[in-house]
């Protein structure tokens, strides 16, 4: 790598960060880039989990440090059944070729797209935790977790959708248990890829510094800001999800 590389990804991951925290798709616009600077699609997507793990665990700082609280023990039962789902899938992405992998990314930016032109982030009265509403959560996030551990791009419309029409959960609640959940799969899925040998550890901790920083900024952020501006943001990552499908 030349050295005027390291601002470029640093800036990229602060981006992409930010992207996922308040909504989603921001691996939509990462991962794309590192295929730009050489690494193989693959290699890209693995790297990129070892960035969003450092996210993650900065966001959930973020928005502990505004005061918003998580839905307890309900968070619990989502990160682990995200983390059975996030074994499996991270598994079965360590195994795709990928010229394999490549069309599936793309298949997974036009359904992104889809989810977010449906707008199912509607939070529509009283939060529901019933034990059957817990239930159903907990029975979705295992293929969240799936996915997460295959793809992991566009993964936080997919929580938000389903907190949001499951939980009647607010836009902010559901970015910080979508955040929480994410440290557990993840962390799976950098286990994984490392012991498959498809990280670019040199390049994901470059990666890693732009989203931390992103990841506690965007959780601060969106507390002050609210749905509206969340759901602004979000519009803005279907645009970036479309060029980057675009120029696929």
């Amino acid at each position: 790598m030349n050295w005027y590389e390291y601002p470029l990804i640093i800036l990229v991951g602060f981006i992409a960060a930010f992207l996922n925290t308040v909504g989603g798709g921001g691996s939509l616009f990462s991962v794309p880039i590192l295929t730009f600077l050489g690494l193989p699609i693959t290699i890209a997507n693995a790297t990129s989990r070892v960035a969003i793990l450092f996210q993650n665990i900065f966001a959930v700082g973020g928005f502990k440090s505004k005061g918003v609280e998580l839905p307890w023990p309900y968070a619990i039962y989502l990160g682990i059944s995200s983390l059975s789902g996030g074994l499996l899938g991270s598994f079965l992405a360590s195994q795709v070729p990928d010229h394999v992998f490549k069309k599936i990314f793309v298949v997974v930016m036009i359904l992104a797209v889809g989810l977010i032109l449906y707008d199912p982030f509607k939070s529509k009265g009283e939060e529901k935790l019933t034990p059957k509403a817990q239930w159903t959560g907990a029975f979705f996030f295992l293929f969240i977790g799936v996915y997460g551990g295959f793809v992991q791009a566009g993964i936080g419309f997919l929580v938000i959708a389903v907190l949001s029409l499951v939980n009647n959960l607010s836009l902010v609640k559901s970015n910080y248990v979508k955040v929480f959940a994410a440290i557990i799969y993840t962390g799976v899925s950098v286990i994984v890829f490392a012991y498959e040998g498809k990280i670019n550890w040199s390049i994901g901790l470059i990666l890693a510094i732009g989203h931390a920083l992103g990841g506690w900024y965007a959780s601060r952020w969106s507390v002050k800001a609210g749905e509206v501006w969340i759901k602004r943001v979000m519009i803005i990552s279907v645009v970036a999800m479309a060029v980057a499908l675009w120029f696929s």
